[in-house]
């Protein structure tokens, strides 16, 4: 926690250009900024808004703050190709070194034939090796979100579980043609991120085909 006393170049995150702008207009310390004018000071050469919401939220921490402070950073949900490693520590769902045809073969009967036309489908269509993640699902490709809560994590970029009751498919929804192409897919339900589907013969499975290359087409993997 920064003090009022603490010297603005102190503050993390406030560079050298910032520190020297505040101090030509005398103010040296997190204190001094107290009951300033932020609008003003935000035209400082050096002075930008990053450096303005650090120094109001060390001035909050003791009850302060600036005249007219910078709003708060409007961060949005962002989801990246690739992988970093960065995740949040409760996240328990990995890749793991599992062979999905191996795991596939474990299921009953019914599940075991559309486990299979489904790591055809989705290999053939994404070009992409299967990847286990947790117990129970199966991923192509690999991204990196970040929620604007600042969660944040690795994951795969489509995918599909052959649960008992349900098959889930991930990542399908949110693109160009989504809503289109799931109104033709036949009966299925749709939930946050995932889209239930009783059994395969519910569905048209060239529908099904050209939603998962649409959405690895305008997916992250695609920029």
């Amino acid at each position: 926690m920064s003090e009022l006393s603490t010297p603005v170049g102190e503050v993390p995150g406030i560079g050298r250009p910032a520190a020297r702008a505040l101090a030509h207009q005398g103010l040296h310390t997190v204190g001094d900024l107290a009951g300033q004018d932020w609008s003003e000071l935000g035209q400082l050469h050096g002075v930008g808004p990053a450096a303005g919401r650090r120094l109001q939220a060390a001035l909050e921490q003791h009850g302060a703050s600036m005249q007219h402070p910078p709003p708060p950073e409007q961060r949005r949900d962002e989801i990246t190709a690739g992988h970093t490693g960065e995740s949040a520590g409760d996240i328990r769902t990995h890749a793991t070194e599992v062979d999905p045809a191996d795991y596939v073969a474990t299921l009953d009967a019914r599940r075991r034939r559309e486990g299979t036309a489904l790591l055809e489908m989705f290999g053939a269509v994404t070009g992409e090796p299967a990847t286990m993640w947790g117990p129970s699902m199966i991923g192509y490709g690999q991204v990196h979100y970040r929620y604007a809560t600042g969660r944040e994590g690795d994951t795969f970029q489509l995918g599909f579980s052959p649960r008992t009751a349900d098959l889930a498919l991930y990542g399908l929804q949110g693109f160009p043609r989504s809503e289109e192409l799931l109104d033709r897919l036949g009966k299925h339900r749709r939930g946050v991120g995932c889209v239930w589907v009783r059994k395969l013969e519910d569905i048209d499975e060239d529908v099904l085909r050209e939603l998962v290359a649409h959405a690895w087409q305008n997916g992250p993997e695609a920029g």
